[in-house]
């Protein structure tokens, strides 16, 4: 391997080193609680090093959420995928996407859970996001298209199971622990199966 490409890893390592440590800073403190010096302490580098990857903490919480959209697009869309009954990939899908979120519970955290007053009055979700979404949204409308669901607005049933998954998945992150839960898998596969069987003929 030549100096110029061992240079090259490290810095791609120093890189992901910066991104986890402000996934997991975030997740826990906050966003707006956390400073670019704080994230630098964290992994003991100095802020001047932080500003070599990243230009701003904007621009560091923007990718952390491509990359979270990026793998759950990816897992979503191989739940999806194959043939089958449409209604059961649609199942698949929205199962796909509160799992994801209980195996990343950081990412799913930074990602939708934390409060960002720099993005206020902007539309968060970049082409990643809109991939996650659409994934889900390509299984919605071959129901529509087959007339298996009553409502023909897919993009109202789509923000609709969404919005169901997202609650879900974030009640199950942070209030887990506080609250007298049936088994989880069993809860997700009540509420998957009643929200999607709110749409069906």
């Amino acid at each position: 391997m030549s100096v110029a490409d061992r240079r090259q890893r490290e810095k791609l390592a120093l890189r992901q080193e910066i991104l986890a440590a402000a996934r997991q800073l975030f997740a826990k403190e906050g966003y707006e609680s956390v400073s670019m010096r704080r994230i630098a302490q964290k992994i003991d580098y100095s802020p001047t090093t932080i500003y070599l990857y990243f230009r701003d903490k904007h621009e560091l919480i923007q990718e952390l959420c491509e990359e979270t959209f990026s793998l759950m697009t990816k897992k979503i869309e191989k739940a999806v995928s194959g043939v089958g009954d449409p209604v059961d990939r649609v199942k698949r899908g929205l199962r796909a996407y509160v799992e994801f979120g209980l195996q990343h519970p950081n990412h799913y955290r930074t990602t939708f859970l934390t409060p960002r007053h720099d993005l206020e009055g902007t539309h968060e979700m970049g082409s990643a996001g809109r991939g996650a979404f659409e994934s889900l949204l390509g299984g919605v409308a071959r129901c529509v298209q087959d007339g298996l669901f009553r409502e023909t607005d897919v993009m109202a049933i789509g923000q609709a199971l969404w919005s169901m998954v997202h609650g879900l998945t974030a009640l199950q992150i942070t209030h887990r622990d506080v609250f007298p839960w049936i088994e989880r898998e069993r809860l997700i596969t009540l509420a998957i199966d009643a929200a999607v069987a709110g749409f069906l003929r």
